[in-house]
């Protein structure tokens, strides 16, 4: 694919920030445009190769989800068109790629949910029989559905540094007991509807996370992205099975690729072969058809 980008250079809006996926920049006093580059980072680490395709799924993807979801909580975004705030000579780089959103002032905490034993908390449950403090049944094995959804918060770490998962009377204590309580409370209901609809086509939602914002009232939104293989963990229903990692659709491809190589988890990240990076854009795209389609 001709047209992937690691990172944007718009020059008609003022740059504030670049994340690990994505490139902000301002538009006027109430606006932001958010470009999802075909960036991504594994082990919270952004490595030097380009996934074919990526940003443009994450927008298609997170935009269905966003206007599906709609009731559950109100979303960041706007009806304003990305390409109608660039420059012309710049819309290649925003164009199915970009949002314009609202300016919402982000919680400081990402919201995962689990409703399945995987990743990182397999590997918590395996050493502590719980996930991120919570008891857990004895004896499930790997990738076993767990008996409800789970709330397991983090923190947001810095570029280049690992998120760290805390306790709920961390997060009351970072949000306040309501906040808290609201944001779980919406993390677990939007998860639900996702992970119901999610397996009528065929896929299992085995985690995700969310993150929110607050508006000048202090009302909730939902903001970032949703529900994406950047932030979410699809496996092929026809093929789950428990006592093994399922293959999937996201970018566990890539850290089963990362984590064969002699590699410190520290930046910089090796580069991808190229193989691997368009076998992880055939992933992308196949859970957006399956999911949209």
């Amino acid at each position: 694919m001709t047209d992937t980008i690691l990172e944007t250079n718009l020059r008609s809006l003022r740059f504030l920030h670049r994340g690990k996926v994505r490139d902000l920049y301002d538009v006027d006093a109430d606006h932001l445009l958010i470009v999802q580059t075909d960036r991504l980072s594994a082990f919270d680490v952004i490595l030097p190769t380009p996934i074919p395709g990526k940003g443009k799924v994450l927008t298609t993807l997170s935009n269905f989800w966003f206007q599906r979801l709609a009731h559950v909580i109100p979303n960041h975004l706007t009806p304003i068109d990305p390409l109608t705030v660039v420059a012309a000579d710049e819309r290649n780089q925003v164009a199915e790629r970009s949002f314009v959103v609202r300016k919402l002032k982000p919680l400081p905490i990402e919201a995962i949910v689990r409703g399945y034993v995987a990743g990182s908390g397999w590997k918590d449950y395996q050493r502590t029989g719980t996930i991120c403090g919570i008891p857990l049944p004895t004896h499930l094995a790997e990738a076993a559905r767990l008996p409800v959804p789970i709330f397991t918060p983090s923190t947001k770490a810095p570029k280049g540094s690992h998120d760290e998962n805390i306790p709920f009377a961390e997060a009351e204590h970072i949000l306040g007991a309501n906040r808290a309580a609201e944001v779980r409370s919406a993390t677990l209901r939007l998860y639900t509807e996702a992970a119901e609809y999610a397996a009528t086509r065929g896929i299992i939602i085995a985690d995700t996370k969310f993150e929110f914002g607050t508006d000048a009232d202090d009302r909730l939104y939902l903001i970032d992205e949703a529900l994406t293989p950047d932030s979410s963990r699809f496996w092929p229903a026809d093929q789950y099975r428990t006592g093994i990692s399922p293959p999937s659709f996201d970018k566990q491809f890539v850290r089963d690729w990362l984590e064969g190589q002699h590699w410190n988890k520290q930046p910089p990240a090796p580069a991808l072969p190229a193989d691997v990076a368009a076998k992880t854009g055939e992933k992308y795209f196949e859970a957006l058809r399956l999911l949209t389609q």
